[in-house]
């Protein structure tokens, strides 16, 4: 199956469609007397697709087992064509497109099998998805094309060049798949007075982000969060904890970061962890979200 776990969990809804169309009105007349031999279609009918939906990953191989938390059935009667409605919802990292058109084919087909006694001219048609909503494509917002970053790298041992910078280099890949032009990559040591100078002249020249990694552990030397907190007008603990959270998903040691999240004057500042890791989930956790920011600070321009 394809890996799933970068991503973040949201509501996730999909409607889709199956049409059954009989061969004669008789049909439809026994449908809604509930004369059909078999039993009430439509209440069958919708108890097969509630116990089809749930069944979807033990049919399709690549379809992921997931929470179904609301599934929903309805029909439209349309001369001699029933339009079945299917519904499914969950909360989940992925999508429930496939489950819902899988309950609307088993409705569908379930009818079938209970018509076919009275009538041996019914079709299935149309079997289709109807919409969706959740996931990265529904919160993706039309987000300004000319933000500007600098990455700052505070580690004494990279700086000293006895280490290989990762993080930093994970950071400015995730800014560039979000459109985001890095103008400054540095890397520094471990000093208060440098980390507060580089973010005040950031800000001075008008760069809207600037993401420090590293230096948000607990040993003596990280002072990260030291040097900023200070200088912010406002801090975004609404970021930290979606940094913290998406991280403590996946290792246990998340909850020791002390990651930072705010605002000096219409500049976003992060402080993100100095693990490769960490600094990559952190981005992967707030991007392309937090870009939405920039909307209140600075308008919603697009070009």
């Amino acid at each position: 199956m394809v890996d799933i776990t970068h991503k973040n969990t949201t509501l996730r809804t999909a409607v889709a469609q199956a049409v059954v169309k009989v061969s004669k009105p008789e049909t439809i007349t026994a449908i809604e007397n509930d004369t059909v031999p078999k039993g009430n279609v439509f209440a069958m009918s919708k108890a097969a697709g509630l116990l089809g939906v749930k069944r979807t990953p033990d049919i399709l191989p690549d379809c992921h087992p997931l929470p179904i938390e609301f599934t929903g059935v309805e029909y439209n009667i349309d001369g001699l064509e029933i339009t079945v409605i299917f519904t499914v919802k969950t909360i989940y990292k992925t999508g429930v497109e496939v489950e819902a058109m899988h309950g609307a084919s088993v409705v569908a087909l379930n009818m079938y099998d209970m018509l076919k006694p009275i009538d041996k001219g019914i079709e299935i048609n149309t079997i289709k998805l109807l919409k969706k909503k959740g996931g990265k494509s529904d919160f993706k917002d039309t987000f300004r094309k000319d933000l500007t970053a600098a990455v700052v790298v505070c580690s004494d041992t990279i700086s000293a060049g006895h280490k290989e910078d990762k993080a930093g280099k994970a950071i400015i890949k995730k800014l560039e798949e979000c459109e985001v032009k890095v103008n400054e990559y540095v890397i520094i040591p471990d000093e208060k007075d440098i980390i507060q100078q580089k973010v005040k002249s950031y800000q001075e020249q008008g760069i809207d982000m600037v993401i420090y990694t590293g230096g948000t552990g607990l040993s003596a030397r990280d002072v990260t969060p030291e040097a900023l907190l200070p200088l912010l007008d406002r801090r975004i603990a609404g970021v930290e904890e979606a940094i913290r959270s998406y991280g403590q998903g996946r290792m246990p040691f998340a909850m020791l970061s002390r990651s930072v999240a705010g605002i000096i004057g219409n500049t976003l500042v992060l402080a993100l962890p100095g693990s490769t890791n960490g600094a990559k989930e952190s981005m992967d956790a707030i991007f392309p979200a937090v870009l939405h920011s920039f909307r209140i600070l600075k308008g919603a321009r697009h070009d």
